[in-house]
């Protein structure tokens, strides 16, 4: 088993930033892609970032969110970051951290077997 439990979250102004954590314990994941999903009100849960199994290894990101955010590792410490700046109010949403069942970051929820409980992002307007 794998526990993955998200931080940082809160309320920012349009144009802020937040840095969210994901700690994870149980099972290594140093082997494993992680990702970063979002779910806002009434809508699907959707990919944002992705890294593969090494810290500093390949990333990939939504057209949404890309050259705002950045995804990063340490597995020394079992932390996966998702650093967001220059946030607007379509970011709000639910964010959740995800295990790859494999090393490459895909960009489909099922790529992804274990799942955090999720962190609240609001951007006021």
């Amino acid at each position: 088993q794998v526990q993955l439990v998200e931080s940082g979250g809160g309320l920012v102004q349009a144009g802020g930033a937040l840095r969210l954590s994901c700690g994870a314990s149980g099972r290594t994941f140093s082997d494993n892609a992680m990702g970063w999903f979002r779910q806002a009100p009434g809508k699907e849960r959707e990919f944002v970032a992705g890294i593969s199994w090494r810290s500093g290894g390949n990333t990939v990101y939504a057209d949404s969110v890309k050259g705002r955010f950045t995804i990063s590792r340490d597995n020394a410490e079992n932390a996966v970051y998702l650093q967001m700046n220059s946030l607007k109010p379509e970011d709000t949403a639910v964010y959740y951290c995800a295990r790859g069942r494999g090393p490459i970051p895909y960009i489909v929820r099922n790529a992804y077997d274990y799942w955090g409980q999720g962190t609240q992002v609001t951007v006021s307007s």
